[in-house]
């Protein structure tokens, strides 16, 4: 086991203890889950021993833990002194951890503008990118779902699909036009509420009666919009994340942009205690709220279309 991966599976083994779930020790570092059980489970493998025990109030340390669980904390404890301590060292990085779809559909189509105006402020999102990744907080970290935070926008969802599939559409039949239509889904549509698919959008706008939730399912939207530009299928996802897409027509909108559901939680973004004070953080956090804006005008603009 190689330092770096021993600090991380130490690093999801105090998370999840702290936290008490595997879950909630995922969402602070915007990893799975599962991602997380594998770093404690490579933990246990590499020491011969299990390290946690799931309790009527969540993850408990094993006795053989129970041993080394203060020095563990304390030890975790003064690594993010420090990093806050030295991190005058950083003046050129920004450290985020974001919603996966956001990081690639969103913010990576539109951080060639900032980079533009800095070139010498470095990035790492979701552990890759400009300069490694460190242990500790994040400087910002945008989120979907969350209650907590700065909202940044808030998406609409509706159908989309590749140029070619509106046309059969069009010799379907006029009132049921989706009936048999091949349906595209994400793995958080079936999962959470929060994120609206084809059963929530066909009882606001009944295009089908049968076989809603039927159909290929996709764990992220930017690999689902790749069957989607191959005119695979039709998928119901954020507007915010097809926008470019839209613009230059290799995805399309098969009915009217006023056909749309609202997304129940916006996007929101948080910053690590004194991060708003480094001028690099100022600056991106400046373009992000104007990027921002624009997104939720454009979106807007296109769900009124036809309203």
């Amino acid at each position: 086991m190689t330092t770096s991966t021993h600090l991380k599976s130490l690093q999801a083994l105090e998370l999840a203890i702290r936290e008490g779930s595997l879950r909630q020790a995922a969402q602070r570092l915007n990893i799975t889950p599962a991602a997380i059980g594998q770093r404690i489970r490579s933990l246990e493998d590499y020491l011969g021993t299990d390290l946690l025990v799931r309790g009527r109030s969540g993850l408990k340390p094993t006795a053989e833990l129970t041993t080394a669980l203060d020095d563990l904390q304390l030890a975790f404890a003064a690594l993010q002194r420090v990093t806050d301590s030295l991190d005058f060292q950083r003046v050129s990085e920004i450290h985020i951890v974001a919603d996966p779809d956001w990081a690639e559909l969103w913010l990576a189509p539109r951080l060639s503008t900032f980079r533009e105006l800095h070139p010498n402020i470095l990035f790492c999102i979701n552990g890759s990118g400009d300069v490694p990744l460190r242990i500790g907080t994040p400087d910002i970290k945008v989120s979907y779902g969350d209650t907590q935070g700065e909202e940044l926008f808030r998406d609409v969802f509706l159908p989309v699909t590749g140029p070619d599939n509106p046309r059969r559409i069009a010799k379907g039949d006029p009132v049921l036009q989706m009936e048999g239509m091949p349906l595209l889904h994400l793995s958080a549509q079936q999962e959470k509420n929060e994120y609206p698919g084809w059963v929530e959008w066909f009882k606001t706008y009944p295009y089908r009666e049968t076989g809603l939730d039927r159909g290929v399912r996709y764990k992220h939207t930017r690999h689902a919009l790749e069957a989607v530009r191959q005119n695979v299928g039709f998928l119901v996802c954020g507007l915010s994340l097809v926008l470019p897409n839209i613009e230059e027509g290799s995805i399309v909108a098969p009915f009217p942009m006023s056909h749309y559901i609202d997304a129940p939680f916006p996007y929101r973004f948080t910053l690590r205690t004194g991060a708003e004070k480094r001028p690099q953080i100022q600056r991106f956090i400046a373009w992000l709220h104007a990027k921002a804006n624009d997104t939720q005008n454009e979106i807007q603009k296109l769900s009124l279309i036809a309203k």
